[in-house]
């Protein structure tokens, strides 16, 4: 299991990359002044609230609170987890993602687990070409129309019948033993000693992104269960990670604009011998967001193609609940449901290529399908059925992210229900049992410190400090900061540390520094804090709240030593400090 991400690379990784080319391409901003400005995608508003700034690589928005750095927008407005949001940027910077250990142990060289699951697969073809058993595997897979140049094309091959073909062709020594268990090629016995986990089955190469082999589906030819059989999990191999295909889809098309998601193996070869080349299949389980943020990367339209009866419609629903937090503006996501009795391989043999095309052409939209199958379970004409309808679709619609798809989807809940558009989406916006990292409600903007009470000097130091970070050459001397007692003044130093051990931090690594800490809130809300002050005088201002720090230090230095003079005799050397500080106040 991968470990924590540096904070170095979150450093490097914010230093490489714009906001504001990262916001803009899903929220289009406009340049005001040295600021740029948009409608929030976080709440729904007429006036712009949400700025953008350049400079300091960070958003806020004035009307409902939401902020945060190019990696919190991607997690907020993608629904994306920390590290998925990480690797989309990396990957748009050009850089791979490392990983810390969670332990002290170096990370696992795992080259030894690939390069023997490479031998199986080499092996597996093999037989298919030449063992005595192999006919009929040949033989089913000409009975279902494959050739071999699709055979080939994605490596398909034979485990023949017996306990330990394969153990005895790619090494019985302990080590080699050891590996191939921990690949799920082998299993171990009870009472001792090891066995091939297939036999007697057409076997199916599962790839990486990187087209390294890391598992095998296996077809059973005989009436042995399970029918079909899947490599376990093990250090290479994550079934609810992996999609069978996608590497051969890849590399079919420069230009792959959509994929469509069957259920088995042979439904992608069979599509593929169709030349219907841009299929992938889940490996015996539900689509998982990880299936989804692997096809996203690739196109934008992923069609998911289901059985007609009840089990294709539910897995349809549990597809849909899935992909509904990553249905951001540009991507799609259509449902095709085939004829009773069909599945992909038995219709494009029965229909051909065109007619099978047609059917993904006409596959039904997200957004139809889920008014569709809402309505089946209420009565649109009542009102009880609409006030029901609104019921059902407020926690599915709260969890699309902000833009374009998700106010058109209210809006068609308003135009079902009878209800304006904008009362619909405030009702949609009411805090939930699963509240947001920030209030999606419209707020009061925040007042500026009023003309009657200033500001501190903690906050002017600590705002003057996390927007113009280079400010920390001016701090030589810290130490008196640790001895004040003052609301904020253990935030500040600790920043001040923070900029010590690194000082080319920009604003926003800065604050992804104190990601999950008890204090981030803290910390974020005096980033929002503009304080009224001209560049010029920035440094200044800074030197001068700084400064104030130190005499506040003095102050309380000089009044804990009058009390103590009050009950007790001073030392000498207290003496000495209590006339130093009366004398330089």
């Amino acid at each position: 299991m991968a470990g924590r991400i540096p904070s170095t690379f979150i450093d490097e990784l914010l230093s490489r990359i714009d906001i504001i080319d990262v916001i803009d391409t899903r929220v289009p901003l406009t340049k005001k002044g040295r600021e740029f400005q948009a409608c929030c995608p976080f709440h729904h508003e007429k006036t712009p609230s949400f700025t953008v700034s350049p400079v300091k690589q960070f958003y806020h928005c004035f009307g409902c609170g939401a902020h945060g750095t190019a990696i919190g927008f991607l997690m907020e407005y993608e629904n994306m987890p920390f590290p998925e949001a990480v690797e989309d940027l990396a990957a748009k910077a050009g850089i791979e993602v490392p990983h810390e250990e969670e332990s002290e142990k170096p990370r696992e060289n795992l080259a030894p687990l690939f390069h023997l699951m490479t031998q199986a697969g080499e092996w597996y073809q093999q037989q298919l070409k030449s063992h005595p058993q192999a006919h009929s595997a040949v033989d089913y897979l000409k009975e279902r129309g494959l050739s071999g140049e699709i055979a080939a094309r994605y490596q398909l091959g034979f485990a023949p019948e017996g306990w330990s073909h394969l153990h005895e062709k790619i090494g019985q020594d302990e080590q080699t033993t050891a590996q191939l268990t921990r690949t799920g090629m082998l299993i171990q016995k009870d009472h001792g000693g090891h066995y091939d986990r297939f036999r007697n089955r057409i076997i199916f190469p599962i790839h990486d992104s990187r087209g390294r082999i890391i598992g095998f589906g296996g077809r059973v030819l005989g009436d042995e269960k399970p029918k079909y059989l899947n490599s376990p999990e093990s250090p290479l191999f994550h079934k609810g990670k992996e999609l069978y295909g996608l590497y051969q889809a890849r590399k079919s098309s420069r230009t792959l604009t959509q994929i469509l998601v069957v259920e088995g193996y042979m439904d992608v070869v069979a599509l593929a011998q169709y030349g219907i080349r841009y299929c992938v299949a889940t490996l015996g389980t539900a689509t998982t967001s990880d299936h989804l943020y692997q096809l996203f990367r690739s196109v934008n339209r992923v069609i998911f193609c289901f059985d007609g009866d009840r089990a294709g419609r539910d897995a349809a629903r549990k597809a849909m609940d899935t992909a509904i937090p990553l249905m951001r503006d540009g991507r799609e996501i259509l449902f095709m449901f085939l004829p009773d009795g069909e599945d992909p391989d038995s219709l494009v043999r029965k229909e051909g290529t065109q007619h099978f095309e047609q059917r993904v052409t006409q596959a039904t939209p997200l957004s139809h399908y889920f008014f569709t199958q809402l309505q089946e379970q209420t009565d649109p004409h009542t009102i009880d059925g609409r006030a029901k309808l609104v019921a059902l679709a407020r926690p599915k619609l709260s969890r699309l992210p902000a833009g374009m798809f998700r106010e058109m989807m209210f809006k068609q809940l308003s135009t079902l229900v009878e209800i304006e558009a904008d009362t619909i989406s405030s009702h949609l916006l009411e805090p939930t049992e699963q509240q947001p990292p920030f209030p999606r409600t419209a707020q009061p903007k925040p007042q500026q410190a009023s003309r009657n009470t200033s500001p501190s000097p903690v906050r002017i130091a600590l705002s003057t400090l996390l927007h113009h970070p280079q400010l920390i050459r001016l701090i030589t001397e810290t130490t008196y900061l640790k001895q004040i007692d003052t609301p904020g003044v253990t935030l500040l130093n600790e920043v001040i540390e923070t900029l010590h051990q690194s000082p080319n931090l920009s604003t926003a690594a800065l604050l992804e520094r104190w990601r999950g800490r008890e204090d981030e809130s803290l910390l974020h809300k005096v980033a929002r804090w503009t304080p009224d002050i001209p560049e010029e005088g920035i440094e200044k201002e800074f030197t001068g709240a700084m400064q104030k720090l130190k005499s506040l230090h003095q102050e309380q230095q000089t009044d804990q030593l009058l009390r103590q003079s009050s009950q007790r005799a001073l030392s000498a050397d207290e003496k000495r400090q209590l006339q130093q500080l009366l004398s330089s106040s």
